[in-house]
């Protein structure tokens, strides 16, 4: 009877740990990505509806 190969089998449990870190690693890179693309930031006058009009707008020749 063959002898159980106990360096390979720790080797698969080591390569399968690091792959399941980094994927982790990366799933959560991508929510941060994608949190900071639809976050907004409440000093950007763009995103902001009550931002002061600016003097040149607001006198137009009538």
């Amino acid at each position: 009877m063959a002898t159980p190969n106990y360096g390979y089998e720790k080797r698969q449990k080591e390569l399968a740990k690091k792959k399941k870190k980094e994927d982790k690693l990366k799933s959560k890179a991508e929510r941060k990505l994608a949190g900071d693309v639809g976050s907004s930031d409440p000093d950007s006058p763009e995103e902001t509806p009550d931002a002061p009009v600016s003097p040149e707008a607001s006198n137009s020749p009538d």
